[in-house]
């Protein structure tokens, strides 16, 4: 039976279903024989984006002639995803919500196959700002705070309405992340997102574990990827921000200034696989 849990949240733009193969295959050469206690799990929420942000790629891009398509395609299907996560959150059933749950969908499969599992979870580009925001609303939410927005607006109500059933107790507590040693973020853009709050009112996710640790992995020739310790004390105490020159000069000069190309390859580089390994051998030794 697996011990630990490795779960993925991928990032903006267009992304495969099977985005995570290539490095929990990576990531398993690297643990060995203890590549079988750990589930894998990636979560994915781009089908929930994609078919509109497809029909208005058709619509300009059949009657009008522009320049730079594949930079306007990356554009619309990447900022489209912040876009749609944001608007009208509050509703039952936004984008918001929706991704929130494909999150919660993926932790109750791994509580189900053990509920005491430590889980680690990698999210890239806007993935952090997702998952960042599903772990700060449930802890709120079960500390008997008010959520506006998403799966723990009403867990219990999501939950009868999405899943036919009710929560226990253990349930709650597995999806609220309380069982998560770390978080690694790479290309990570929450200060995008941050840019628009007074200070006071800039604050990460709470301790969920103690020993938990949050390395955030950034390369500073990626335009899209940000460090979080500037942010705010509550942030500079909790992050350990790394700078990292992602895939080691895979890619020319030209491609790893601001070029969208240069926020794909940190799923790749060594520096992070090798923290991801690290971490996953110690929850399963």
């Amino acid at each position: 039976m697996p011990q630990a849990a490795l779960l993925t949240v991928h990032g903006m733009g267009e992304t495969p279903r099977d985005y995570a193969e290539k490095l929990f295959q990576a990531v398993a050469a690297r643990l060995g024989p203890l590549s079988g206690q750990v589930d894998f799990r990636s979560i994915y929420y781009q089908d929930i984006l994609k078919p509109n942000q497809e029909t208005v790629w058709a619509r300009v891009s059949d009657t009008t002639r522009l320049h730079y398509a594949d930079l306007r395609r990356f554009l619309l299907f990447g900022f489209g995803d912040a876009a749609g996560l944001e608007n009208r959150k509050e509703i039952d059933g936004s984008v918001y919500e929706l991704a929130q749950a494909a999150i919660a969908r993926q932790l109750l499969g791994v509580a189900r196959q053990d509920p005491s599992a430590r889980v680690v979870f990698l999210a890239q580009s806007l993935g952090c700002q997702v998952l960042s925001s599903y772990i700060y609303d449930a802890q709120k939410a079960l500390a008997g705070g008010q959520v506006l927005a998403g799966v723990w607006k009403d867990v219990d109500a999501w939950a009868m309405r999405a899943l036919g059933a009710r929560l226990s107790d253990s349930d709650r507590h597995f999806m609220a992340g309380a069982t998560c040693s770390a978080f690694v973020t790479t290309g990570c853009n929450i200060p995008i997102f941050c840019a628009a709050h007074k200070q006071m009112d800039i604050k990460p996710i709470a301790l969920p574990t103690p020993g938990f640790e949050w390395i955030n992995f950034y390369d500073p020739d990626d335009a899209l990827g940000w460090p979080l310790q500037p942010l705010s004390p509550g942030y500079a105490e909790l992050v350990d921000d790394r700078a990292i020159n992602a895939g080691q000069g895979v890619v020319t000069w030209i491609l790893k200034s601001w070029n969208p190309l240069s926020h794909t390859v940190y799923w790749s580089d060594a520096q992070v696989l090798d923290a991801l390994t690290q971490r996953l051998r110690l929850e399963v030794t």
